[in-house]
């Protein structure tokens, strides 16, 4: 069966779809697709990882520190934090856009913001213009993650759509890395190019989805909400069956994702009041909400931007160290987020978010005990633990929240209302990010080592709000996945579908099992 919120084993498309023994290397059109993707969709993440290493190896440059009068407490913080500010003031309007306009276009008037609030921070002649600048920059942000997200999910071929979703968040680590290799180099020239060279270059990303965007299709699912059917299938055709128009398993893919559209349309105003209308898309809505703290509320930020902070609580000071194990860091952590990307579709995703919710919890615990040990008893080897716990944060981290955070919002939430959910994903992700770039430096400044306690504590909570709230979304098409917390009369007229598409489909899959 295809629909009805039945167990993953049952939805024949994407049994059909993981079954298919052609991989996607030797299908010519998806290949291109997805070669595509990268430069223009996947890459956009990139910009946030530039954005995170921008301020925190920025701040390891004596040039950056004498331009700004050596920032500390709120003035720190609100450098870093203008840019999820001006995220948060830019989402609501983010729907509009991605369901008027297309993907695309969304995408493309995102990296156009953002390059034009990136020129203005490397030209910046005081905080207030950094600031500002910043703002620019987070303002256009979370139009391209909204609008890629959508369209990685929408365009991949079922087989690999999770591992692509999951790669999508581990381009940060790119971004990441080029920025701190960038500053690290930088950091010998004896003015403010130390740091305006790496500002400029946050750009990059955004270039190449403005210079790219267009080559990749509409995302059908767009297309057929605008009745332009016959694109719509022409895409499908042409990436999913590499331009075979007889393929069964595009004919029921075309049927489902109709059906299932039209269903949603029929229930659905398009607007900001539906996330409440029932007691299903509130249960989306709180999930999507607590995802969007958990992914800035774990530690992670602290991490990310105030690396020096917390290595001066362990005794570690000299700038060029700094700058060479955050710059460590950064490629550690893209080797454990891609490998978290790969291994995806091997795990169920309730799994995989209670393994790295609880790994999180046990290296905070470790991580606290040795850097106060460290301050008490000045013990050289619980600093150099300390060390330790800090890179083993990563690959706890891209376990769940790294490798999953777009692949599951792309499932609980359906297509009608899948651009406000991501919006509501990032509204409480740049406002969890904001309060976070302006709290650490103040905490760690306040209390020492026993900040630490408050993300492990926090970090608990976490926990057990995901053993009570998450569902498993794995082995399931998005057209399933629509239905997840429905009532009976959805799952009832989903049933149906799916049973008119089983009758669809059993001649190809009879054909397969025989083969």
């Amino acid at each position: 069966m295809v629909g009805g919120g039945g167990n993953g084993d049952q939805n024949l498309i994407h049994r059909m779809a993981v079954e298919d023994p052609v991989p996607w290397y030797k299908k010519p059109n998806l290949r291109t697709m997805y070669l595509l993707l990268f430069p223009c969709v996947i890459g956009i993440e990139m910009t946030s990882g530039f954005d995170s290493q921008i301020i925190n190896a920025a701040q390891l440059l004596p040039e950056w520190q004498k331009f700004f009068d050596h920032p500390t407490g709120s003035y720190s913080g609100i450098l870093a934090s203008s840019l999820p500010l001006g995220s948060v003031i830019g989402l609501p309007l983010i729907p509009l856009v991605n369901d008027n306009f297309g993907r695309r276009w969304c995408i493309m008037f995102g990296s156009c913001v953002m390059i034009i609030g990136t020129i203005i921070q490397g030209f910046a002649i005081n905080g207030t213009m950094y600031i500002l600048a910043r703002a620019i920059i987070g303002f256009g942000l979370p139009y391209a993650i909204v609008a890629g997200s959508c369209l990685i999910g929408e365009l991949g071929y079922p087989k690999e759509r999770p591992i692509l979703t999951s790669l999508f968040n581990a381009c940060y680590f790119i971004g990441a890395i080029v920025a701190a290799g960038t500053t690290y180099g930088t950091q010998d020239i004896p003015n403010t190019w130390s740091w305006r060279i790496p500002s400029f270059l946050q750009m990059a990303p955004s270039l190449l989805q403005v210079i790219f965007v267009f080559f990749l299709p509409e995302s059908p699912r767009f297309l057929m909400s605008k009745d332009r059917y016959e694109e719509a299938e022409q895409v499908l055709i042409k990436y999913h069956a590499e331009g075979n128009a007889e393929s069964e398993f595009v004919k029921a893919e075309i049927a489902e994702i109709k059906t299932t559209l039209q269903i949603e349309m029929e229930n659905s105003k398009r607007s900001w009041m539906d996330l409440l209308r029932t007691s299903g898309m509130r249960r989306r809505v709180v999930i999507g909400s607590l995802l969007g703290l958990f992914t800035q509320l774990s530690g992670n930020v602290l991490i990310s931007y105030y690396l020096g902070d917390v290595l001066n609580l362990i005794g570690y000071t000299d700038p060029t160290f700094k700058a060479q194990y955050n710059l460590g860091n950064n490629c550690w952590s893209l080797v454990c987020g891609v490998s978290a990307a790969l291994v995806v579709m091997r795990f169920k995703r309730r799994t995989m978010y209670l393994t790295g919710i609880l790994s999180i919890l046990a290296v905070y615990i470790a991580w606290t005990t040795c850097t106060a040990i460290f301050i008490t008893y000045h013990s050289d080897v619980a600093a150099k633990l300390s060390l330790f716990w800090i890179y083993a944060y990563s690959p706890a981290y891209n376990l769940c929240f790294n490798a999953l955070t777009y692949t599951y919002l792309i499932e609980i939430f359906p297509y009608a209302q899948r651009a406000r959910g991501i919006s509501i994903f990032q509204f409480w992700g740049k406002a969890a990010q904001f309060f976070g770039t302006n709290v650490n430096p103040i905490g760690t400044q306040a209390i020492s080592w026993k900040y630490l306690l408050v993300y492990c504590c926090w970090i608990f909570v976490e926990a057990v709000l995901i053993w009570f709230l998450w569902p498993e979304t794995s082995g399931r098409s998005l057209e399933e996945l629509a239905f997840l917390f429905e009532a009976d009369e959805y799952a009832r007229r989903n049933e149906k579908v799916a049973d008119e598409l089983d009758e669809k489909t059993a001649p190809a899959v009879e054909a397969r099992e025989r083969v």
